[in-house]
């Protein structure tokens, strides 16, 4: 498979070593919204019998670089995303199976024209992780930057 051929996900554990590592799941990448599960693992347990704060962290920045992707894929050409800065709010205990939703805090077309008028365009991305019974365990926010690329 190409890699025009291949999904948001499917690239993202190709390119990303950690995903690959922890086997997420990418079960939706889309401009609006992307959703991203780490599955039950004891190998990334933490001493209270669940996900790791780590792995949880890469599960939520999995899923904000997911719905980057999939909203700015058309301006890999020109620019590179990357990640500006995170947080993390652990709000209860998660067991078993984590999902993490991102959505994107601006207009995706917002963004694209502040690329277009020469600047670095900075966005949020608002991630929640959720367990299996819906309550939600944590919540993110990770800012993204569109870096052009060097003309030279």
């Amino acid at each position: 498979m190409s890699a025009d051929q291949m999904t948001i996900g499917e690239m993202l554990a190709a390119t990303v070593p950690m995903a690959r590592t922890l086997n997420l799941e990418f079960r939706e990448t889309a401009p609006d919204k992307a959703v991203v599960a780490l599955p039950d693992q004891s190998d990334y347990h933490n001493h209270v019998g669940g996900p790791h704060a780590g792995a949880m962290f890469t599960l939520g920045e999995s899923a904000s670089g997911a719905i980057v992707l999939a909203a700015f894929g058309a301006q890999l050409s020109r620019a590179v995303p990357l990640a500006v800065s995170a947080d993390i709010t652990y709000k209860k205990l998660a067991m078993g199976p984590v999902t993490a939703t991102a959505t994107l805090g601006r207009p995706a077309e917002d963004v694209v024209a502040e690329l277009d008028a020469g600047q670095r365009p900075e966005f949020p991305v608002a991630v929640e992780i959720r367990r299996a019974d819906g309550a939600v365990t944590g919540e993110m926010r990770v800012v993204w930057t569109l870096r052009p690329n060097d003309p030279s």
